[in-house]
């Protein structure tokens, strides 16, 4: 029975990733295959060549984002955009949810921006625990000066701390940079040693699990 059980826990041990990872892709793959109903029916690869191939929305789609990016970086395409942008500024509630969406998008997104670039140890949800966070930037205006009146004329830095095993859900802090320790790994081995609920120590061995289970008697 020993046996057995070590057996079944390293197949599962293998297997499952594996399917989890070709589950994912195959719902990236056919989501962006849904990218290509935009264009004409006569122009649809599937109508074109009689049959379906799967991964042409991939390359659609980064076609499309590469032509958009080209066109947004030269002079007519950067006047086009900054048209798009103020036409979008006008309508009232498409306005709310446009700028604060575009806020986001360009914290995260801007090569010169220092959001999620940082992974910070830092204590949550009090004084007597650890978690792991992710620096977003730092505190300003009215809110930078109700924290300077708690504590000081102290520097604050914000943070946002995922939930695990899903890393899209959290929470957003703000705390005295001094509490906060910056983390010498990268933000993928913080993602990971998070989704994997510490099993997966960056710098340590890459599956420990599949080791303890082929080791058991």
């Amino acid at each position: 029975m020993g046996a057995l059980r070590k057996w079944l826990f390293s197949g599962l041990l293998v297997l499952v990733p594996l399917i989890i990872t070709l589950w994912v892709l195959d719902w990236v793959v056919g989501t962006l295959d849904q990218t290509l109903r935009i264009l004409p029916t006569s122009w649809q690869p599937d109508q074109l060549l009689g049959m379906h191939i799967p991964g042409l929305g991939v390359v659609f789609a980064l076609v499309v984002l590469l032509s958009i990016g080209a066109l947004a970086s030269n002079i007519i395409g950067n006047r086009i955009v900054t048209w798009w942008h103020a036409l979008l500024h006008r309508i009232p509630v498409v306005r709310s949810i446009y700028s604060g969406v575009k806020q986001v998008s360009d914290t995260l997104f801007s090569e010169k921006g220092n959001a999620f670039r940082k992974a910070v140890l830092v204590r949550w949800p009090h004084d007597q625990m650890w978690t792991i966070g992710f620096l977003t930037g730092t505190p300003a205006g009215n809110v930078l000066e109700h924290l300077q009146a708690q504590g000081g004329d102290e520097a604050f830095v914000s943070v946002y701390v995922p939930t695990t095993p899903n890393p899209t859900g959290g929470y957003f802090v703000m705390v005295r940079q001094r509490d906060c320790v910056e983390l010498s790994m990268s933000v993928d081995e913080a993602l990971t040693y998070i989704v994997s609920m510490g099993v997966i120590v960056p710098g340590g061995p890459k599956n420990p699990a599949v080791k303890a289970a082929i080791a058991t008697p």
